[in-house]
């Protein structure tokens, strides 16, 4: 938790603290004192944290909470768009091979461990295609 405090003070102090509080709509004052982790009396709330983060671009405390858990904070990279007519085509055969998949690991009415394997990544592959289908959808 104390990694995750001092990352927000620091994204506080390191992105100009009085142009932020502007743009947060706080006191310069009253966000330095939410931000410090050693003072008892005043606290930040999730508001204020999802204020620094959108206005500073600043994920260190993202980083921090996800780290606090176990987790590793990725930014994902925005799929290309293509032509519909070809996105809708990829996505057409993703589906149909998620169910190949699926009817053959049926065919003997027990699905192992490598045939479910196989069927999350067909899966994986059915949602990549949807993403750059949306994106294809966004760019037309």
């Amino acid at each position: 938790m104390e990694d995750f405090l001092r990352a927000c003070q620091n994204a506080v102090l390191d992105n100009e603290a009085k142009t932020l509080a502007a743009k947060m709509g706080v006191a310069h004052v009253s966000l330095l004192q939410r931000a410090n982790p050693d003072n008892d009396a005043h606290h930040l709330t999730v508001e204020h944290l999802f204020g620094i983060l959108l206005h500073t671009g600043d994920m260190r405390p993202l980083m921090a909470l996800a780290d606090e858990f176990g987790f590793d904070l990725v930014q994902k990279t925005p799929p290309k768009a293509q032509a519909l007519a070809t996105s809708l085509a990829d996505v057409g055969k993703e589906v149909a091979e998620l169910t190949i998949a699926v009817h053959a690991a049926l065919e003997d009415n027990h699905v192992s461990s490598i045939e479910r394997a196989l069927i999350r990544k067909e899966i994986s592959h059915v949602r990549v295609g949807l993403d750059v289908m949306e994106a294809s959808v966004r760019a037309a």
